[in-house]
């Protein structure tokens, strides 16, 4: 299997339990999570050789989270040391017509005051047929949009495969940049590009003509989309393949999930599921980016299987409670064979 290589932050999650409040809860459950970990984790998962890279200092919850990630078979021997703390995140679980709530508690964080020069790239992509990152590290502040943009170039030069996720996280953004003024440098070098529907609107003010998210009810037409992947690859001319994730929310418990591949002039549609009862949509759209880069690397030629594959990944990660998606190949491909009927497995 190939080697894919991912850089970002990760961070100590601590959740409520259930769906409790922030205000009702004396204790939280501690995991950890973050965007281009979830990828890397899922990969693993799925066979690839895989290297996460990041800053974070000496300390022992810093150690936890490696031993967490070489748990999951990821490899973090590229990972560089210092700064003074591991970033936080609290989640409070939404139900029904209550939402989910973020508090980031990341300001300072190791990775946030990292520099470019800081990690080896040869040295971290040596081998990689892939590397992959996401808008929220650019998000974070100059030096990490800085440090994400030498890993970039240095990548391209050695002929390996970019992919992003745009991740718009507006709350992210407060060190005087904005989005629209720091992404298209680093976007504009990657191959392959995967946002949501508010993602490229919010960054570069593209957008589908009449849709309104809040009017949907669950039900998303995916061709109003093909305008928007079209316009993103006219922008960014490197882009080969664009994916656009399609979520209908009925509520924090119940939406639909699909989504859609625009490459070589054609738009793929995939199939489109009932998500009834969420267990966690955190990482939902990292489980979706980890399932389609497996997807075009096993599916060399098949988008439109590449794209099954994605979308029935992160269908299954909204069953499962935490920032990983702990699926393997064979579940996600009964799954994309039709059986979604949730029978014990003897």
């Amino acid at each position: 299997m190939a080697k894919v290589v991912t850089f970002g932050e990760i961070m100590l999650r601590l959740a409520t339990p259930g769906y409790l409040r922030f205000s009702q809860v004396k204790e939280f459950n501690a995991t950890f999570g973050g965007g281009e970990a979830n990828v890397a984790i899922s990969l693993a998962n799925y066979g690839h050789e895989v290297s996460f890279v990041t800053r974070m200092p000496q300390n022992d919850i810093a150690q936890a989270c490696i031993m967490d990630l070489r748990a999951h078979n990821v490899d973090t021997k590229d990972i560089v040391f210092g700064g003074s703390r591991l970033g936080i995140y609290f989640l409070e679980t939404g139900a029904c017509a209550r939402p989910s709530k973020v508090v980031y508690d990341r300001a300072n964080s190791s990775i946030a005051e990292i520099e470019p020069g800081m990690i080896d790239w040869k040295k971290a992509l040596e081998g990689a047929e892939w590397f992959h990152w996401t808008g929220i590290t650019p998000a974070i502040s100059q030096g990490a949009a800085d440090a994400c943009l030498e890993a970039i170039k240095v990548a391209r030069q050695m002929g390996v495969k970019v992919s992003c996720d745009l991740n718009y996280r507006k709350n992210l953004w407060k060190y005087g940049k904005k989005a629209s003024e720091v992404m298209p440098a680093l976007v504009e070098l990657c191959d392959v590009i995967l946002g949501n529907e508010e993602d490229c609107e919010k960054v570069f003010g593209i957008k589908p003509e009449g849709f309104d998210v809040a009017a949907t009810n669950g039900k998303v037409d995916a061709a109003q989309f093909e305008s928007v992947c079209k316009q993103m690859m006219a922008k960014f001319p490197n882009c080969q393949k664009m994916i656009i994730t399609l979520r209908g929310a009925i509520n924090a418990n119940h939406n639909t999930w699909g989504g859609v591949l625009y490459s070589d002039g054609t738009l793929k549609q995939s199939k489109r599921y009932d998500i009834t009862h969420i267990v966690d949509r955190v990482g939902g759209g990292d489980s979706f980016m980890g399932g389609l880069i497996h997807g075009l690397l096993t599916y060399v030629g098949d988008d439109q299987k590449a794209l099954e594959f994605a979308v029935a990944a992160s269908c299954l990660k909204h069953t499962i409670y935490g920032d990983y998606n702990l699926v393997s190949i064979a579940e996600v491909e009964t799954l994309m064979g039709g059986d979604g009927s949730g029978r014990v497995s003897r």
